[in-house]
């Protein structure tokens, strides 16, 4: 049997890559060099998709107008989601939901995006027209979705090998950053992706260091043959 293996050394580089991964929100100025921009690009491009669809887009925010419009949208959203947190804390806890120890206080104390400190901000979109695709979305439409998830993924695994931090930004509204980018009808932005040089990586992800949450062992994860309630 042929031995297709990686090389030790090949190996170990690809599991820390995936976990050194950090989502990233501090960035230095220092601008990326446009051909480790177009290796991460690629790095993207050759990940899979369902039928071979390939639904990612991919648009280069250049203009700084555009870049703090996107911004503002963002931030719109955070006010929105931190009261979106605080009416779900008071409807499960009963807890004021305006005092400095909230969940929606402690939600806006967190930083998270990088928009207008990073050297690069690219819009990650689904393409429009999918329905037309058919092979691997009749069943599960939400597959391209998940294609464009595998694209990103494979952008922070490069990004990271390459010394770069990047940040994926989801609070926003589709609809208005869609109109924002002249989007036809049909294409759905997915993430705004944050991508520069960066001081140091955060030991942890950053919601754990901030003291947002915890993460749950891969154990509570694992199932065998059937669902397990109990996780």
């Amino acid at each position: 049997m042929q031995n297709h293996k990686f090389s030790d050394i090949e190996i170990a580089a690809v599991y820390r890559a995936i976990a050194e991964r950090r989502d990233m929100r501090h960035f230095l100025p220092a601008p990326v060099a446009p051909e480790i921009l177009t290796k991460i690009l690629q790095a993207a491009h050759h990940a899979p998709s369902v039928g071979l669809m390939q639904p990612w887009r991919f648009i280069r925010i250049t203009d700084a107008d555009t870049r703090k419009a996107i911004h503002q949208l963002v931030d719109k959203e955070r006010i929105k989601t931190a009261q979106a947190i605080g009416e779900y804390e008071h409807t499960i806890t009963g807890a004021d939901v305006t005092g400095g120890n909230s969940k929606s206080a402690e939600f806006l104390r967190l930083k998270v995006e990088g928009i207008l400190e990073c050297a690069e901000l690219l819009v990650v979109s689904l393409c429009d027209k999918r329905d037309g695709h058919v092979f691997g979305r009749r069943t599960l439409p939400e597959m391209d979705i998940a294609s464009v998830s595998c694209a990103i993924q494979n952008m922070w695994l490069a990004a990271r090998a390459e010394g770069l931090g990047m940040g994926w930004v989801s609070i926003f509204d589709p609809v208005e950053l869609g109109a924002l980018l002249n989007m036809p009808a049909g294409a759905k932005p997915i993430a705004v992706l944050c991508l520069g040089h960066v001081n140091s990586f955060y030991k942890e992800s950053m919601l754990i260091e901030a003291g947002w949450t915890t993460a749950r062992p891969l154990t509570d994860m694992v199932m065998e043959n059937t669902w397990d309630k109990s996780k």
